[in-house]
């Protein structure tokens, strides 16, 4: 599966070739695709829509006339497929499509800014399975992409420590690719094969809550030491290079929205409700927002190197970054990320 990814991706890139030819004769766009996937992760970019935060900062950078168009895509594999494609601009996705994209292109793609690093969560309504060491070959784990996705390489990192260092892939034959609503379908589903997911807010709480014998196996923040960058915004450097005031508008944005979210986090929620359509209570937001590690909102890439560390050892990487920003623009170079 991992060769056929690879595949599929070099297949892209060079489709995609000119996205990354050099940029001198590159024209400024007004118009600025950008996705996302679902879940309160990617609250930021549901204010930044919501606000026009960055028709906001472009037009104080001098820059009038932005348009956006936010998009809602299942899985970082499809948004990276979007950008090869020239479909969009920016995604808004994890660490490993970034690093990936990164690699496969030589530096064509690059991070702006981190947005979130909330923790992920491992939830199965089996009750036979307590730790990671239990899951059996025919037991399935929901994932947003398999093999690349945050979720599927912190579980190979985890792997590799319950098992062994070579047995980093031991449980990648138990993954299977749903997006996150999907995957709650699936949990609530006592007949679904799948009945573990790699989690995230707020379906980590509603998995919890509604889906009669769920519970944890284990969290993002266990496995990595500490919080991981699980969303953050990246483009393609041509892009980057011909629209600098654009990028500087989305970290200005982003920074504003992660703003909001800490000194009104209510109205941040009814925000993020009015756009996502999300039946949960505000109050349930609110509470949500209040457990241990979900108010990681920031600019800064956290735990990264780690994670770039294990896909370079287990050769999905071929380059090995020295450094956070050799993956993330200039624009972000200040920050004290990891």
């Amino acid at each position: 599966m991992i060769e056929h990814l690879r595949s599929k991706l070099a297949a892209a890139v060079l489709t995609a070739a000119a996205l990354f030819a050099p940029a001198a004769h590159a024209q400024q766009k007004s118009e600025i695709a950008l996705s996302r996937q679902p879940g309160i992760f990617y609250m930021p970019s549901h204010i930044m829509e919501k606000l026009k935060l960055i028709e906001k900062h472009a037009a104080s950078l001098g820059v009038a006339g932005v348009t956006t168009k936010w998009i809602t895509f299942s899985g970082g594999g499809a948004q990276t497929d979007a950008l090869l494609a020239g479909g969009v601009d920016i995604l808004n996705t994890g660490t490993g499509n970034l690093l990936l994209l990164w690699d496969r292109t030589r530096g064509g793609v690059k991070g702006i800014v981190a947005t979130s690093a909330q923790p992920m969560t491992l939830i199965s309504r089996d009750a036979n399975i307590k730790s990671i060491r239990d899951f059996g070959p025919s037991d399935k784990i929901a994932v947003p992409t398999v093999k690349v996705s945050t979720q599927a390489i912190v579980l190979q990192i985890a792997a590799a420590e319950a098992f062994g260092a070579d047995q980093w892939s031991k449980l990648d034959a138990n993954t299977v690719q749903l997006g996150h609503p999907d995957a709650y379908a699936a949990l609530a589903n006592p007949k679904h094969e799948v009945h573990t997911h790699f989690s995230i807010p707020p379906f980590t709480f509603l998995e919890l809550k509604n889906v009669p014998g769920a519970h944890v196996v284990l969290s993002s923040p266990d496995v990595m030491g500490g919080p991981l960058s699980q969303a953050q915004f990246f483009t393609t450097t041509k892009f980057a290079d011909a629209n600098p005031k654009i990028i500087q508008a989305v970290r200005d944005a982003t920074k504003e929205a992660q703003d909001l979210i800490r000194s009104d986090t209510k109205q941040a929620v009814e925000i993020y409700k009015e756009i996502t359509g999300d039946k949960t209570s505000v109050e349930e937001l609110l509470d949500l927002l209040k457990e241990p590690g979900m108010m990681e909102w920031n600019l800064e890439p956290q735990g990264t190197m780690k994670f770039a560390a294990h896909l370079f050892k287990t050769g999905t990487l071929k380059n090995q970054p020295k450094a956070w920003t050799d993956y993330y623009l200039p624009v972000a170079h200040d920050l004290k990320g990891n």
